[in-house]
């Protein structure tokens, strides 16, 4: 068996489970329980939590082990805020600049986001409405800002996965193509303001009060 597919699977079915709110924030991740669960070996279970560590979904603590992130609203209103502040002058600089094969690579990513929205694919929407943002950095030709933004949306992607219902999932790809629009028309102010109000809408429906209904893993991950 390839391990590396294994590990992916593991990774798949733990973020499935985290986005569609069947593990509760802060549950204990046991070694011995997901190795169980999945059949596998502890190694690769360990590997699979290092992946999403990485990811920001779990966190990993010396001595007491994995547990599923715990997100805050007081750093996502920090991250939404420094968020606007490079966004919208990102915005600004790309309408003045955006050529038509651009225009093209971010109208298909629109649609795109649309589809994932229309089948209820969460993880995938949730990947793409963020990639939005980083993409436009990548048009730009600019890596530092791509990378930057890459960061920071990853910062707020758990809250933004375990607390964005599908209608705000819904509302940010309208506002994308929304914004899209307005870049295509060149019309600068249009976009930014677009772009401010997108970012604060999408902070301002976090149903950040949501309850989870278990952090037992053998019963989410079922």
């Amino acid at each position: 068996m390839d391990s590396s597919n294994t590990t992916r699977n593991i990774v798949d079915a733990m973020t499935k489970a985290i986005v569609e709110h069947r593990l509760h924030p802060g549950s204990k991740l046991a070694e011995q329980k997901l190795a169980d669960h999945f059949g596998v070996s502890r190694t690769l279970v360990r590997q699979a939590l290092f992946q999403l560590a990485q990811k920001r979904l779990i966190t990993m603590e010396p001595a007491r082990g994995a547990f599923v992130a715990t997100p805050s609203s007081d750093e996502a209103r920090q991250v939404f805020a420094v968020r606007r502040m490079l966004e919208t002058e990102m915005t600004r600089e790309f309408t003045r600049k955006a050529t038509a094969a651009q225009l093209k690579t971010l109208k298909d990513h629109v649609a795109q986001e649309k589809a994932a929205v229309s089948r209820g694919d969460v993880p995938s929407r949730t990947d793409l409405l963020g990639d939005f943002h980083v993409v436009m950095a990548e048009l730009m030709g600019n890596q530092v800002l791509a990378q930057i933004l890459d960061e920071l949306i990853s910062r707020c992607a758990l809250i933004t996965l375990m607390y964005q219902t599908s209608n705000a999932a819904e509302h940010s790809a309208q506002e994308h193509a929304d914004i899209l629009k307005a870049i295509a028309a060149k019309d600068e102010d249009l976009a930014v303001r677009l772009m401010h109000e997108h970012l604060s809408h999408v902070e301002d429906s976090l149903a950040l009060d949501r309850k989870v209904p278990t952090n037992d893993i053998a019963m989410a991950l079922s």
